[in-house]
């Protein structure tokens, strides 16, 4: 009797999850800048209600940036549209962080660098003025060169940026 009834405690937990994923899955999830303009906020339904869910957003002078897509909620977002999606990948996984970025005009000195911390996610979003642009992202001890990126405000130019091996920094352990 009572392994019938955790069978079915179970189970019901798993249908309920799957189901808030899936709505999760129908519904669009959108994202936008805060009025202060210190995060960007994602705005998910669910069957409990709308949830929020902030991602720190970065400045360098009129430069901002921020990282996501960890977890499928942040993979199906409508993101602002800043003109440069970097998406970082290693080793064959689809899930790199850590990477460090250094960010020039083509015909010109650094733009913009970006602290191997800020970089969380897979995804960094950099709303970058109009123009063309060469880039040094260093995952551990490999850096890698992107030339002429050419970004444009309004439209969303996205560079894949792979490394063979994966050499990013051991995620801290969670405190139990």
């Amino acid at each position: 009797m009572l392994q019938r009834y955790m069978l079915g405690l179970v189970g019901g937990c798993l249908i309920v999850s799957l189901g808030l994923a899936a709505d999760v899955r129908a519904s669009t999830v959108v994202a936008h800048v805060l009025a202060d303009g210190e995060a960007v906020e994602l705005e998910i339904p669910t069957e409990i209600g709308l949830q929020k869910e902030r991602l720190p957003l970065y400045h360098s002078g009129t430069i901002r940036y921020f990282s996501a897509g960890i977890g499928e909620v942040e993979r199906t977002a409508n993101y602002p549209p800043f003109s440069l999606k970097l998406v970082f990948t290693a080793g064959g996984k689809p899930f790199v962080s850590g990477v460090a970025l250094t960010v020039r005009q083509a015909k010109g000195g650094a733009v913009l660098t970006i602290p191997k911390e800020h970089s969380t996610g897979p995804w960094l979003f950099v709303d970058l003025p109009d123009g063309t642009y060469d880039m040094a992202a260093t995952l551990g001890d490999v850096t890698h060169q992107v030339k002429g990126i050419n970004v444009r405000r309004g439209h969303v130019t996205t560079q894949h940026i792979r490394w063979a091996e994966d050499r990013s920094p051991a995620l801290p352990a969670q405190a139990e």
